[in-house]
């Protein structure tokens, strides 16, 4: 039985929106040059299988131009970012915001300009509320 299709990109389709985030539109030769620039070399087939696949779930557009098509995100780095986050906060810290960032802060070092970001938000939060 087949696996339902994830919400989210894979690792691969996430590493290909980001270079197209920054830098679309682009050919399935300029991702993979793309993708050979961060270390991860694929043969041209394997690139435009993906880039295809990610049409079909509806993340990139393609457009012919000459005898190459053009692909550029159909999603932004919003959209993914809030599905990737929603289904971590609520499958791992059962949609509790607080014990994210107490887990955040255990596991990664925060600086002082960073904190102080944080507590003008937070603080900007208690003011809408």
């Amino acid at each position: 039985m087949a696996r339902p299709a994830s919400r989210y990109p894979t690792e691969l389709e996430l590493q290909i929106l980001k270079l197209l985030w920054r830098h679309a539109p682009l050919s399935a030769r300029e991702v993979q040059a793309g993708l050979a620039d961060e270390q991860r070399e694929l043969a041209k087939t394997s690139v435009i299988t993906t880039l295809n696949t990610m049409v079909e779930k509806r993340y990139l557009n393609r457009r012919a131009k000459g005898n190459a098509y053009l692909f550029s995100p159909r999603i932004s780095e919003a959209e993914v970012s809030e599905r990737v986050l929603g289904d971590v906060v609520d499958r791992v810290f059962d949609g509790s915001m607080s014990a994210v960032v107490l887990k955040l802060l255990d596991v990664k070092s925060v600086d002082s300009d960073e904190l102080k970001e944080l507590r003008r938000i937070i603080n900007r939060k208690l003011r809408d509320e």
